[in-house]
């Protein structure tokens, strides 16, 4: 299961400008990490009323069996924060 791409096939329909979506995946010690990084007036689309589309999107991701060794994380970032 490609996961990027099952985080960008739920996000797309849900931002006014799909074409900034940027999904980052990277490793970390614990997880397999995947920074969602969209367009700054999508931020509140993406997360939702108290978080509930975060979680949505989420529990969706973690539920999909993944081709990774250790456990995948989705880290929703604001596009003015350098990532690291």
């Amino acid at each position: 299961m490609d996961i990027a791409g099952l985080i960008r096939a739920i996000v797309t329909p849900l931002v006014a400008h799909p074409e900034a979506i940027e999904i980052r995946p990277h490793e970390t010690e614990e997880y397999m990490a995947f920074d969602l990084t969209v367009a700054p007036d999508d931020v509140g689309r993406v997360i939702g009323k108290q978080g509930r589309v975060a979680q949505a999107i989420r529990t969706i991701v973690y539920a999909v069996k993944s081709p990774y060794s250790k456990r995948v994380r989705l880290n929703i970032l604001d596009a003015k924060q350098p990532s690291k």
